[in-house]
């Protein structure tokens, strides 16, 4: 009996088999978008009958023989599919290097109706790209936007204004520029309850992004709008006795955008009549800026939302839907710039709530002995995701572990050392991260914690925690250290879990797991 396949371990091989699948089909469908753009720079067919019976045939020649009788039919339906998202009006993003774009899932995410490409060119291609004939139209990202207005034949008031162009058609022999910046940067402030009207607002950066903000803020009917740079009449230096009455601060610059997250530009505590920041990097999701506004009582808003709004706007437009697109951020509409019709703020929020958590780590916190470490490594198992135990990264660092170094060097030298360790990991995207239980001892440790992750307090009885292998639980006890901790870890986290004691441990694992990724939706 002890050689016989068991059930669960066979329907466990399947479930990687065909998460395989799913990774190589979608590689798969992208290679083939990538060959019907091809061909149509080229003037080819993109469907070639007697290519794809050859295929066929090849195929099955190599086949094995459990699959063969099923490879034609198989195929068939691969190449029709392929042949359905090869043919799509084509879109995309234009920029110059776009190694780590999100415009591709965004878009796909709203429409599935066009397909969408990373366009990467050089400036003396670009007007090549432009008569190509390849796109129906294309997003266009830094350094490109400029160009972009320069070579359009009709513009939008917002592109007129800024001299600048995010969205481009190619339509009835013209080419049409829109800048829905603007829009996006409109919807960031306005989901959060963010008002600019009769309001004095300083603006960090002269950039392009810069120029989108500008905008919004005047449509929105700002009463004063300050403009700090290196170089401009208001800067660094001066900033707080120029505009230390400004009651709302955009920084637009990419200061504290990973990896460079610890940078902040301003001392928020100078400007006495401050009622809000907002930050256009959204990566980290909680910046410094962000962070430090939020210890403040302020209210605050991230880069993300505003990167998904202006999406939106563009993706109505790459479908056919301009009508739609003009109605968002209209400030000649009864109801004003800022209205959002309801079915297009859900599509919004969804797609906002999707990355948000998918770029966010998932990381637990909570006292030593709790089950964090094995809890880590069981989402991490499910939810595909790479797991960094803080602990075990410490070792590999620094060649000691956590243990060895609070009965050498002492608690205080392993706190810097875990700083370290924080900074290093905690400011990444999408992990699964265990924290050491004494993380909170260290408050410059709040802000890694919290700059890009949904944080989840386990709260366990004191009862089930153990000391085992644990210096500081057994030198100061459970019960101290947690009433030293316990604030600190319900003020840091997103989210508080608690479970009590379980007589089986996959039975916790499984009701945490389902716990914490519900509450992630």
């Amino acid at each position: 009996m002890s050689g016989r396949p068991d059930l669960n371990e066979l329907r466990g091989k399947l479930d990687e088999i065909d998460n395989s699948i799913l990774d190589l089909l979608e590689e798969r469908m992208a290679t083939c978008r990538e060959i019907g753009n091809v061909k149509r720079e080229n003037g080819m067919d993109v469907y070639v009958p007697a290519r794809e019976e050859e295929k066929f045939k090849a195929l099955e020649e190599i086949a094995g023989f459990e699959s063969r009788p099923y490879v034609r039919d198989l195929f068939k339906t691969l190449m029709d599919i392929s042949k359905v998202h090869q043919n799509k009006p084509a879109f995309g993003v234009l920029g110059r290097t776009l190694a780590h774009t999100y415009s591709p899932e965004i878009h796909s995410l709203f429409d599935s109706s066009y397909s969408y490409s990373v366009i990467e060119r050089e400036p003396e291609e670009l007007e090549t790209l432009f008569k190509s004939g390849v796109f129906k139209g294309f997003n266009v990202t830094i350094p490109y936007k400029k160009n972009a207005c320069a070579m359009c034949d009709e513009l939008d008031d917002a592109s007129k204004t800024t001299g600048s162009v995010n969205t481009v058609l190619f339509e009835d022999g013209k080419v049409k520029g829109w800048n829905t910046d603007y829009f996006g940067f409109i919807y960031m402030l306005t989901r959060k309850g963010i008002s600019v009207t009769g309001k004095k607002v300083l603006v960090l950066g002269t950039g392009g992004a810069a120029s989108a903000v500008f905008y919004a803020l005047k449509t929105l009917g700002a009463a004063e709008i300050y403009a700090c740079d290196l170089e401009t009449e208001i800067n660094y230096s001066n900033v707080y006795e120029k505009a230390g009455d400004a009651q709302v601060i955009v920084n637009c610059t990419p200061v504290g955008m990973f990896p460079k997250v610890d940078n902040s530009l301003l001392e928020l505590t100078k400007f006495a009549s401050l009622e809000a920041c907002a930050d256009v990097v959204y990566n980290p999701s909680r910046t410094k800026f962000l962070q430090e506004a939020e210890e403040l009582g302020l209210k605050t808003c991230g880069g993300l939302a505003m990167l998904v709004a202006q999406a939106y706007k563009s993706s109505r437009v790459f479908a056919g839907d301009t009508a739609g697109a003009e109605q968002l951020g209209n400030p000649d509409s009864a109801e004003g710039a800022a209205y959002v019709p309801s079915e297009a703020a859900e599509k919004i929020e969804k797609v906002i709530k999707i990355l948000e958590n998918r770029m966010r780590n998932i990381t637990i916190i909570g006292m030593p002995g709790s089950g964090k470490s094995l809890l880590a490594r069981n989402i991490a198992k499910v939810t595909g995701r790479t797991l960094v135990d803080l602990d075990i990264a410490f070792a590999e660092k620094f060649g000691q572990t956590p243990a060895e170094v609070l009965n050498g060097p002492g608690e205080d030298a392993f706190r810097e050392m875990e700083c370290e360790i924080a900074a290093e990991f905690l400011p990444q995207s999408g992990l699964v991260i265990s924290c050491g239980g004494g993380i909170v001892t260290r408050d410059v440790n709040k802000f890694y914690v919290r700059c890009n992750s949904n944080v989840f307090y386990l709260e366990r009885p004191l009862t089930a925690l153990t000391d085992k292998n644990r210096p500081i639980s057994q030198l100061h006890g459970v019960e101290k250290l947690y009433s030293q901790r316990k604030d600190k870890y319900e003020s840091w986290c997103d989210y508080r879990v608690y479970f009590d004691r379980y007589d089986e441990k996959q039975a916790f694992y499984d009701a945490a797991i389902a716990e914490i990724l519900g509450k992630l939706g």
